[in-house]
């Protein structure tokens, strides 16, 4: 049996390190459910590649794409998707691969829609006496 214990730190306490945060994405779920932050998904992913002996980007570039496709700005090739899934133990359609990317049409018919409903709610909150 070991004896008990008594840890004591002297002076203040460490500061805690950065909460991991990702886009709220299916691709940036993915990665902080594994408790990774950018940086290790992205040397998980040269490993990988380098494993399977494919060739990728650096790990600088990729950062910057793993970013972009987190934040729905682009989609990754076909080799990162396959990559990814196979890194994250995830199918295409969980890391949200599935959905086709939001044209700029889309985007101006959803402002519209925001846009419309603000306004709605505006003028039954006006209505109802409460000051906007």
């Amino acid at each position: 049996m070991m004896p008990e214990m008594t840890v004591t730190v002297a002076g203040a306490a460490p500061k805690q390190p950065q909460e991991l945060r990702s886009a709220n994405t299916p691709l940036g779920r993915a990665r902080v459910a594994r408790g990774w932050s950018q940086d290790k998904a992205v040397r998980a992913l040269v490993l990988l590649a380098d494993t399977w002996g494919w060739q990728v980007a650096s790990e600088p570039s990729l950062k910057v794409q793993l970013s972009r496709w987190e934040h729905s700005g682009s989609r990754p090739n076909e080799t990162y998707r396959v990559l990814l899934c196979s890194l994250y133990r995830s199918t295409p359609k969980e890391l949200g691969f599935d959905q086709a990317p939001q044209t700029a049409k889309g985007m101006r018919d959803r402002i519209s829609t925001l846009e419309a409903l603000v306004e709605n709610l505006t003028a039954t909150l006006v209505a109802q006496g409460v000051q906007a």
